[in-house]
């Protein structure tokens, strides 16, 4: 039985040669497009907030969510909401739809959650920090770099979330991972 590597990004012969079948056809996965889907910013105290010297507190929020808009083709957005305090006031609130356009063909079915909430978020992530980073500056605040995340240990996270739901009988997270339309 040929395996396929989901990594490689090939596509099958366009000469039909070898077999029909979609399993062996090859994986094929293409970042298509970057956006911004929504961003804004907040800065209720300007413009005393400016001259306040102390430290900020900073909080971060992030959430994925994703779907099958088209026949091969799923968007994903990754959402972070940064909120930054200085004592017990908010210096600015930033909420970040990063968004991307990813095909992916011939891709296991029981595998694609994991492609979607790891791999495609990850790949999305940093053009997030670079737009949060940049709009922060832009407001007239020192830069704020976001912190790396490790994505396959958000989705473990937000799969065991799921799961403790399940089994007490309460709602899922209302945010959840991967919505994929079928």
């Amino acid at each position: 039985m040929a395996e396929s590597n989901p990594g490689n990004g090939a596509a099958a012969p366009a000469d039909g040669a070898g077999s029909n079948s979609q399993a062996d056809a090859g994986v094929v996965f293409n970042m298509q497009k970057v956006y911004v889907k929504d961003m804004s910013m907040e800065i209720p105290h300007a413009p005393a907030i400016f001259l306040e010297t102390e430290p900020p507190s900073l909080e971060t929020q992030l959430n994925i969510d994703a779907q099958n808009f088209s026949e091969a083709l799923y968007e994903l957005v990754v959402t972070a909401t940064v909120t930054t305090r200085i004592k017990d006031r908010v210096a600015f609130l930033v909420e970040m739809r990063q968004a991307g356009i990813f095909e992916i063909r011939n891709f296991p079915q029981d595998q694609m959650d994991a492609l979607l909430g790891i791999h495609c978020a990850g790949t999305l992530y940093p053009y997030l920090r670079a737009n949060v980073a940049d709009i922060v500056v832009r407001a007239g605040f020192p830069a704020l770099h976001l912190p790396n995340v490790n994505f396959e240990a958000f989705y473990a996270q937000r799969l065991q979330q799921i799961e403790e739901a399940k089994r007490t009988g309460a709602e899922p997270p209302a945010t959840t991972i991967i919505a994929p339309q079928h």
